[in-house]
C-alpha cells in the first residue's frame, strides 16, 4: 500500500520516490502486471506471522465514495458509514487477523462490479390479504441445498483464490464476515469452501 499526503499523481509519487525514481519509472512500475495478492501473502508470511499464533480469515465490502463518470467499475454502493447507498467503487477485501498483535493483514482486494452487486428483478406478483404465515402443504426444504445469488457466488470464487494463496502454511478455523452476511446462504457459502 502507499500512503502520501497532497495529490497523489504520477508527478507527486516521482517527487516522493527520490533519488532514482523519475517519472519514467513510475510508469513503468504501473504499466508491468503484478500478482499483489502473492506479494502481501509472501511478506505477511515472512516477517508478520508467528508459528505460535490463532489466525482467523475475514473479510469485509469496503467503499471508497468518488464523483465523476469515467472510472471503471463507478456505481452507488451501501456505505455504513453513510447509511446510504454513495456513488464509488466497491471492494471485496479478504484479510488475516492476528488474535495475538489483534492486528489485521490484508491480502487480497478484488473490485466490485455491477453484475456482482445486481438484486434479481422481481416480478409483479399481487399481495394476497388473506392467511399469514407458512402456506398448508409445503415441503421442509434441505437448508444445505441453497442456490447462492451472484454476489455470493463472486465472493465464494475470492475466497476459494485467497485459499489457495496461502495454501497450508495458514491453517483458518475460522472465518469472519460482518453482519451482512449472518444469513444461511452465506453460512453455506464458506461450509461448500471446508
Amino acid at each position: 500500500m502507499l500512503a502520501m499526503t497532497g495529490r497523489v499523481t504520477m508527478r507527486g509519487m516521482a517527487r516522493w520516490a527520490g533519488k532514482g525514481g523519475s517519472y519514467r519509472t513510475i510508469q513503468r512500475f504501473f504499466t508491468t502486471s503484478r500478482s499483489w495478492a502473492t506479494l502481501q501473502w509472501v511478506l505477511i508470511r515472512h516477517h508478520l506471522l508467528e508459528p505460535d499464533d490463532v489466525i482467523l480469515m475475514g473479510g469485509d465490502d469496503v467503499v471508497v465514495t468518488k464523483s465523476g463518470k469515467q472510472t471503471y467499475g463507478l456505481d452507488r454502493f451501501f456505505s455504513s458509514l453513510y447509511g446510504k447507498r454513495v456513488p464509488g467503487l466497491g471492494f471485496l477485501s479478504l484479510s488475516l487477523m492476528s488474535v495475538k498483535r489483534r492486528t489485521s493483514y490484508p491480502v487480497m482486494m478484488e473490485q466490485l462490479d455491477k453484475e456482482h452487486t445486481a438484486k434479481p428483478q422481481e416480478g409483479s406478483q399481487k399481495k394476497s390479504h388473506g392467511k399469514q404465515g407458512r402456506p398448508q402443504g409445503s415441503k421442509n426444504r434441505h437448508r444445505r441445498d441453497v442456490a447462492l445469488s451472484s454476489y455470493l457466488r463472486f465472493v465464494q470464487e475470492t475466497i476459494k483464490r485467497f485459499l489457495e494463496l496461502i495454501g497450508d502454511h495458514v491453517k483458518g478455523q475460522y472465518f469472519v464476515f460482518d453482519g451482512a452476511f449472518g444469513h444461511n446462504d452465506a453460512l453455506q457459502m464458506v461450509r461448500q469452501l471446508g
